[in-house]
């Protein structure tokens, strides 16, 4: 059961990622409703450089959070289905996607909207599931 519950929180894990990167460059759905914010973001940068604007970061930003969570689905489900011992082996690859998936959990809660919130519970549940399962 554990193996399965791994794959299915990864699973959820890539759908969401490979989602936003999705709607990051092939839609507006990030755009502000505001046209002038677009453009502000677009005419200023950060403080840090000068050498990106606002807009530039703010795609980066959405396209390498999508990165990020559809590495979580690379890694974890060859493991799990090939190479299932070295998570049960490893306290370390097995509470990382825990900890990782309380992380997006928690920016889920603070900044995001509901979908990807839905999406992160029931993958941490799995992570967490998985973990029990493992340890008890």
């Amino acid at each position: 059961m554990a193996q399965i519950l791994i794959v299915i929180g990864a699973a959820i894990f890539g759908l969401l990622g490979v989602v936003h990167l999705a709607l990051t460059f092939l839609s507006n759905k990030f755009d502000p409703y505001d046209a002038s914010v677009t453009e502000a973001m677009k005419q200023t940068s950060p403080r840090l450089t000068k050498r990106t604007t606002m807009w530039k970061a703010w795609i980066g930003f959405n396209a390498s959070h999508s990165y990020g969570a559809i590495l979580i689905t690379a890694f974890y489900i060859p493991l799990a289905a090939y190479h299932f011992e070295i998570i049960v082996q490893s306290l370390w690859f097995l509470l990382l996607p825990i900890v990782v998936a309380l992380s997006y959990l928690v920016l889920a809660k603070l900044y995001w909207f509901r979908t990807p919130l839905v999406g992160i519970a029931i993958s941490t549940l799995c992570f967490i599931g998985a973990a029990i399962d493992i340890l008890v």
